[in-house]
């Protein structure tokens, strides 16, 4: 239209071939995301044909490998396969060996087929470096069939090393084959993560600009702005965000979901016994739906003993058994059908005050209580030192997904809702192993959430690695959700803030709107000969807007744009334009 004109005209928007990206071509050698959880007569080939590990599958004899501590070595055939044993074992890190060389700055992704002689044993990968020992990875093995373990690893320095397996029980024998250590320099790594999310997290968007008649509008200004990411990103939050505008108002302007960092927990709604006060988080629940922000439930119940109110620690094991009961009922009904999910017995790997006074069943039968209370919604496992630490711990991979297993065989737990939360509380990460480890998970195919990120270290190392963690936990294909632990205090955050005390942000809530840009923000170009313009945009809400400057007027056109996975085939959107 004229400019000034008060006649409309039309522009007619047509999007369409909404279609997965590829991603920019490389020549970094893919990462194999695969495992396997099943135990196989026969280990499988070693993943990138071993990478560096010289003689992987054990056909040239024992070239190349050698004993660790004062274990026997052999080598062994059986069905046509080829492996190194460990036997005679005195010591736990009694094993075979290879000595490498590993150098500073590459990521170093491991895997191995695990078999002992006997029993269901953990069997651990370690390096021995000049700077320490590097777990790489653990597996439950047993007799007669091959685990397969994968995880990871950096190193301090460049400089020699040698890998070894270990297992506490020393009675058993250990049998290796399939070995597998691949670096990857810091570009490849990155050029994974970028590769995984334009698959995962993008979509190809083409816009068509055309005029009344039809015709193709070329140079015309396209304006795309992002509304609302769809993947769930956000931050704990407290109450003091109820009274504060300052806090409000940065923090509604960057995130859509959030967990209370301790107002929902049951220490906090029910102090003395029989007087359960909901008042603060029904507030917090209320700015979150005018907000229009997503929040997770946390927590049911919290089995470290730690955290239990005095009462709570001084009742008998029947009277206990009824406040739980209670403890249940009320919180889920309360706010049933209105969160993104429950952290229904936190930590319940590290600790087991319940399962002391109720028995080791107790968490299951929690579970199957949370699932007859609010069945929609999903439960969650959270833990820590599941990504952010290797080896053995108590919540390493194999044992998360035991106890997951434990939960979901108890009888009427078969068909809960469940979800895998992974805490990410951190203080150097080690993105191989945290990949790995994900890659274990991911097996278990139920929702996998990043639920209480942090870094722990001076401010420059925090916002460092809070990028590296937020990028891999975003270009996982199977993490579902991530919510950062930084709920704003005046004395200071937990571990990691995100502003000071003005709401200026710190070198991590630059981060966080750097990866926010990156993840959405705001797009601008040209449209081509034929009136076309492509991009590929992040899953989520747009506005797009279209200026074209003819010789005698000016026409514009606004809509709105979804770009989301389930949404197939062809899209028209037309619009009258207005004075």
């Amino acid at each position: 239209m004229k400019a000034g004109d008060e006649n409309g005209g039309q522009l007619l928007l047509s999007l369409f071939s909404i279609i997965l990206f590829a991603g920019l071509l490389t020549n970094a050698l893919p990462y194999d995301y695969s495992i396997s959880l099943e135990c196989l007569e026969n280990p499988l080939r070693p993943q990138y044909n071993g990478g560096i590990i010289v003689n992987p599958e054990l056909n040239d004899g024992l070239r190349a490998w050698s004993t660790f501590g004062d274990a026997k070595t052999e080598h062994r055939e059986s069905n046509g396969n080829k492996y190194v044993v460990a036997h005679s074992r005195n010591n736990p890190y009694g094993s075979m060996s290879q000595k490498l060389y590993l150098k500073k700055n590459h990521l170093y992704t491991f895997s191995a087929w695990v078999q002992v002689s006997e029993g269901n044993v953990q069997v651990t990968a370690i390096f021995k470096t000049d700077s320490g020992f590097k777990k790489a990875g653990s597996v439950f093995a047993e007799p007669k069939c091959w685990s397969m373990l994968k995880g990871g690893l950096t190193v301090d320095a460049s400089g020699p090393a040698e890998l070894y397996f270990e297992s506490n029980n020393t009675s058993v024998e250990i049998w290796v084959d399939s070995i597998s250590l691949q670096p990857f320099t810091e570009k490849e790594w990155r050029s994974h993560q970028d590769q995984s999310i334009e698959r995962t997290r993008k979509e190809k968007v083409r816009i068509q600009a055309i005029d009344e008649q039809g015709n193709p509008l070329s140079n015309a200004t396209i304006s795309i702005k992002q509304n609302k990411l769809r993947f769930p990103f956000g931050c704990a939050i407290n109450k003091n965000i109820l009274s504060n505008t300052a806090y409000q108002d940065w923090f509604t302007s960057r995130f859509g979901v959030t967990a209370f960092e301790d107002e929902m927990k049951w220490y906090s709604t029910e102090a003395t016994r029989g007087q359960v006060d909901y008042s603060v988080p029904d507030a917090m629940m209320a700015f979150a739906k005018q907000h229009n922000i997503a929040v997770r439930g946390h927590n049911v119940i919290w089995d470290d003993p730690k955290y239990q109110s005095g009462w709570v620690n001084s009742l008998s094991p029947n009277d206990f058994r009824t406040a739980v009961q209670a403890r249940v009922g009320s919180v889920m009904t309360r706010y049933r059908g209105r969160l993104l999910a429950w952290d229904v017995v936190n930590e319940n790997m590290h600790f087991s005050f319940v399962e002391s006074k109720l028995g080791q069943n107790a968490s299951s039968v929690i579970y199957n209580s949370a699932g007859k209370t609010d069945g929609l919604t999903t439960l969650f496992l959270n833990e820590y030192d599941t990504i952010e630490k290797s080896g053995e711990g108590a919540a390493s991979p194999a044992k998360y997904l035991q106890k997951l297993k434990e939960i979901q065989s108890f009888p009427g737990n078969a068909n809960l809702r469940m979800g895998i939360g992974l805490e990410s509380h951190f203080t150097i990460p080690n993105l191989p192993y945290m990949r790995a480890s994900l890659d274990t998970l991911a097996s278990a195919n139920v929702p996998i959430w990043l639920t209480e990120v942090d870094v722990q270290g001076n401010p420059a190392q925090q916002a460092q690695y809070l990028e590296q963690i937020l990028r891999e936990g975003y270009s996982y294909p199977k993490i579902a959700g991530i919510v950062m632990w930084s709920a704003w205090k005046p004395q200071g955050c937990y571990r990691m803030c995100l502003t000071d005390n003005n709401f200026k942000n710190l070198a991590t809530g630059d981060v966080v709107d750097k990866l926010l840009h990156e993840w959405g923000g705001s797009l601008m170009g040209m449209t081509d000969a034929n009136g076309f313009f492509e991009a590929s945009l992040s899953h989520g809400d747009y506005n797009v807007k279209i200026i074209h400057h003819g010789v005698t007027d000016i026409s514009s056109s606004t809509s709105n744009l979804k770009v989301d996975p389930t949404v197939a085939g062809r899209t028209t959107l037309i619009h009258q334009v207005t004075a």
